[in-house]
């Protein structure tokens, strides 16, 4: 009869008192080395494999501490922004904090910030923030359900980082909403193409532009 190696495989799994019955038949047998050209028997070789599979543990243990450590961090310099931003007492101030925190914690070379739809005593229209949007640019922030992360290009946005906007490679835009209407971006930008990417995690960047969105909120209301 002809047996296949997975129906060996099966009937081993199915019959685990085989090497009970036949434990002569076990001590006879070898496997060789995957780490060399000797032969080793089935207990050494259990052994090495449970040495590779807890160097594979290990790896992942680092792996998982290493994001763990880099999560507390962004936490952390989340909540001072949170607290600076809760600070702030006009628009002026907010922007400040923003600028401050994002250009420096959170060591993002390009940051800029533009309102539209706000009205008041405190919006200043020569200021940079205020400066008028394309048609384009509103209708791309609109389209947004989550910050957008990728390449530095964009309706508009390379130019709001002044002369330097040419050398951003990547990019993360934060819209700004007033219930569900949006009346803003947070834009960042990096010239490292992969400081902001497509599929990096946006939790952290999300939080920021609420509690932005909120502090701009109060201060323009």
């Amino acid at each position: 009869m002809n047996l296949a190696a997975k129906d060996v495989a099966q009937y081993l799994k199915d019959h685990p008192e085989f090497f009970t019955q036949y434990a002569d038949v076990l001590a006879q047998i070898t496997l060789p080395d995957p780490h060399g050209g000797r032969a080793v028997s089935i207990t050494e070789r259990q052994i090495g494999n449970l040495r590779d599979q807890a160097k594979r543990l290990e790896s992942k243990l680092a792996e998982l501490i290493r994001f763990g450590e880099e999560n507390d961090a962004l936490s952390g310099k989340t909540h001072r922004l949170d607290v600076a931003l809760a600070g702030a007492t006009d628009v002026s101030g907010v922007l400040r904090v923003l600028y401050a925190h994002l250009g420096g914690d959170f060591a993002v070379p390009h940051v800029a910030v533009r309102l539209w739809d706000v009205s008041g005593d405190q919006v200043d229209t020569r200021a940079p923030e205020f400066t008028p949007m394309s048609v384009a640019a509103h209708e791309f922030a609109a389209g947004l359900t989550r910050p957008y992360c990728g390449a530095g290009s964009g309706p508009d946005v390379l130019g709001w980082f002044g002369e330097r906007g040419s050398h951003v490679r990547s990019l993360a835009l934060v819209t700004l909403r007033r219930g569900p209407n949006t009346f803003g971006f947070l834009a960042l930008g990096s010239e490292e193409p992969q400081r902001f990417y497509p599929e990096m995690g946006t939790l952290f960047l999300e939080r920021i532009g609420e509690v932005a969105a909120a502090a701009l909120n109060r201060t323009l209301s």
